[in-house]
């Protein structure tokens, strides 16, 4: 496990039942909305697949992608119950066909 001041990515791969630009938009804008400025924040951004990288090695299975660094383990988990982060599940996920989230420790 690591140390309480370690780093922790937070990074999020949404995959869209609908893949048009409005949903994309929809989704960049509701990550925007209900995942900026949580306390404990070091870094945030949001990306969308760049269309023209299609090599073997690039994955192209998502429409939009979450990257999110918490100072530590502590504010990542506060950010997974805050009401706000509640809510963007709870009014976004019916449009995700998935989800994957990947955590891990920054070294």
């Amino acid at each position: 496990m690591a140390e309480s001041s370690t780093p922790l990515a937070h990074m999020v791969y949404f995959t869209l039942k609908d893949k048009s630009p409005a949903s994309i938009e929809r989704q960049v804008a509701a990550c925007r909305k209900y995942l900026t400025d949580h306390p404990g924040t070091v870094y945030f951004s949001i990306g969308t697949r760049t269309s023209d990288l299609t090599r073997e090695v690039n994955d192209r299975e998502f429409d939009v992608s979450l990257h999110v660094i918490f100072a530590n383990r502590a504010a990542h988990d506060v950010y997974q119950t805050h009401p706000r982060h509640v809510q963007f599940i709870a009014e976004n996920k019916d449009h995700w066909a998935k989800a994957r989230v990947f955590d891990a420790d920054v070294v």
